[in-house]
């Protein structure tokens, strides 16, 4: 295992790039609310692909340095995960489908499509208990740092009340209030 450190330029893109993905993530969150409904299409869909491509630049910077340091191809393929990838121009799949038809109530897929149950079953499962029932404590933890986040970059705290439920709103708020002033580190 290669225990060199990142080059200081790479790892200052890494850090800009994925400072960018966040406050995209935070934009997704935000157009789901229900005063922005006119635009949550087209503004999730944009946002959501703004951080999925920005993450992809992050990970062909990387894959970039490690070809160039003499990483072999295979290794950098295996850690790329290519075999998980995806391309979004040929659409949603029927397992997107069957999901979004779980999700909503739909009606069941054929019996003899085994994976179209299983994605349709996850939709049910969003939309009934477990996955989209109360929101668990990591889940609210992290919408609130990124609104947190957001408000404080964006010098707007006080909008957070406009737009977010009131449990959510305040966790964000206490996000921003750590995030006043930065906390150098101590010295010993």
């Amino acid at each position: 295992m290669d225990d060199t450190q990142m080059p200081e330029p790479l790892r200052q893109a890494v850090h800009q790039l994925v400072s960018e993905v966040v406050m995209n993530c935070q934009e997704v969150l935000r157009y789901t609310e229900p005063d922005i409904a006119r635009d949550w299409k087209r503004m999730t869909l944009i946002r959501a692909t703004d951080a999925s491509d920005t993450m992809d630049m992050v990970s062909m910077l990387i894959a970039a340095y490690c070809q160039r340091t003499g990483m072999p191809m295979d290794t950098l393929a295996s850690y790329l995960q290519i075999r998980q990838q995806r391309s979004r121009a040929a659409g949603p799949s029927e397992s997107d489908r069957q999901e979004v038809a779980g999700m909503l109530g739909a009606p069941l897929p054929p019996e003899d499509a085994y994976e179209a149950r299983r994605s349709y079953s996850v939709g049910q499962g969003y939309a009934k208990g477990g996955l989209m029932a109360e929101a668990d404590e990591q889940r609210l933890f992290t919408e609130a740092c990124l609104h947190g986040l957001r408000a404080r970059l964006c010098d707007d705290v006080a909008s957070l009340d406009s737009y977010l439920p009131p449990h959510v709103a305040a966790l964000a708020r206490k996000v921003a209030s750590v995030l006043e002033e930065p906390q150098l580190a101590a010295t010993t």
